[in-house]
Formats: structure tokens, sequence, C-alpha cells
């Protein structure tokens, strides 16, 4: 497979989301990039989002899989459309580059927003729900998980979670943090979305976990990194393809032969 050379570090950026609302996140122009495109989600929209990204321009593709950390089937999902699309002409152009976060990643910028509400309020009576749009058990247990490890390694008083659209959801959130003591309640998204769907009495907005300018320089890392691997023959596809492995969804390991036709 003969690899192009990085066009002056530029590429075509198609951004995909899933649960975690990556895919409509806000973005500050990507300055040195060539132009952006959304897909909501793996499969047929991320493949109307390459090829169109592939047909409007001869820079090379980096599709980002915007999941904080809590959404790895997104990722092996993303790289199994890519498997599929990626045969023929195109074996070369298009790259995956790796998730926008993790969970590591993600415990620290929660940690970050935490501390932007607390240290103005220096309120012992405080508590902070975490919150994020519910999607399966595996994925929202792992936020409890989160939440236990910005408790622990930060110097919050109370902090809980909840789901919007789940269990527990906002305002349950927000009653628990109450009947533990709280007097004020800071709700701070744990994924791209708003902390909550609708203003709540008794609870006050913690703001966006990352502001665009936050996002776009994240996925400037992401997207050098990839370039930098295309250009020494690797597209990062390979990679992603088993980044749900053990994680509890049920599905079976991805096999090539699952995707032939016939």
């Amino acid at each position: 497979m003969t690899v192009p050379e990085p066009d002056a570090a530029r590429a075509a950026v198609v951004i995909v989301g899933g649960h975690e609302g990556g895919a409509e996140v806000a973005v500050e122009p990507l300055a040195e990039q060539g132009p952006l495109l959304r897909a909501s989600s793996a499969g047929p929209l991320l493949e109307s989002a390459v090829q169109q990204a592939l047909e409007g321009t001869d820079l090379p593709v980096c599709v980002v899989p915007m999941t904080l950390g809590r959404d790895p089937q997104l990722v092996a999902d993303t790289a199994r459309t890519l498997t599929w699309l990626t045969r023929g002409a195109v074996a070369g152009r298009v790259m995956l580059a790796e998730p926008f976060g993790n969970a590591t990643l993600l415990t620290g910028w929660l940690r970050v927003a935490a501390s932007r509400v607390v240290d103005p309020l220096g309120a012992p009576d405080l508590a902070v729900l975490l919150t994020a749009k519910a999607a399966n058990s595996f994925d929202d247990a792992e936020l409890f998980r989160i939440a236990h490890l910005v408790k622990t390694r930060g110097e919050l008083p109370r902090v809980e979670v909840a789901f919007r659209g789940g269990d527990p959801d906002v305002a349950e959130g927000v009653e628990r943090c109450r009947q533990l003591g709280a007097r004020q309640v800071v709700v701070v998204p744990a994924d791209f979305g708003p902390g909550t769907d609708a203003p709540m009495a008794g609870a006050e907005d913690g703001g966006p976990l990352l502001m665009p300018s936050e996002v776009s320089g994240m996925l400037a890392t992401r997207i050098a990194a990839a370039l930098l691997k295309l250009s020494r023959g690797d597209d990062g596809i390979a990679a992603g393809l088993d980044a749900d492995h053990n994680h509890g969804h049920g599905g079976n390991p991805w096999r090539e032969s699952d995707y032939d036709e016939g």
C-alpha cells in the first residue's frame, strides 16, 4: 500500500459520536485542517460522511471517535465501518485517530470542572452532581466508578451521579444530594451534552465540561498523531477493532467474513 505524505499536517476531519453526544459538540474552527464533517453514529451515517470528505478534497480523511472514555463500542463500530469502507481505491486515504478521550482524561476533566464550581462557593454543604445521557448498564456503571475517583482524588464533599433519561434521573439525583445534607447542588455534565435538559429548581448549572477551544485543541492533537502514524503506514483501523473487547456488550468478536458479501 502506498501511503501519501501528510500535506502540511492537514486532513479532512470526520467526527463520529455516540451516546455521549460527541457529534454535536461545539468546536472552534480547526485552522490547520481541512473541512469538518459530522456523523452521529458509525455505520451508514459515518460511511456517508467519509465518502463526502473523500469526494470533496484530495486531503487524507481522519475519523475521530468522539468518546470521552465511556463508549468503547463506538470506537469498535467505527473501525468496522472503516474496514469495510477502505477496501480498494481509497485504501491509504482514510485513518482512524485514537478516541478523543479516555477514562483517565475524563476523570481529570471532571475534577477540573468540579473545582471551578466548588472553589468560588467554598461551601462544605455543596454537592456536585455528575450527569450524562443514559446509555447501557456497562457504560453507565463506568460513570459511577469515575465519580468515585473524582471524589477521592479531590477536595469535594459530595459527588453523585444521575442520568438524563435514565435511573436515577437528574431530579432524583438532586433530591439524593439534598437528603445527604447538601444545601447547594451543582450539575456538571460528564459527556458533551448539557448537565440537564431543562432548568431545575434547587440545582445550579455547572456549565459545559469542555469549552470549544479545549475540544478543538484535543482534536488537533489526535489528528496530528493519526497523520504521523499514517505517514508510517498505519491507518489506525486495526487497533480500533477490539476496543470493546470484554466490555460486556454481549456481541461476538468482529470477523472480516461478517462483512463479506454473499
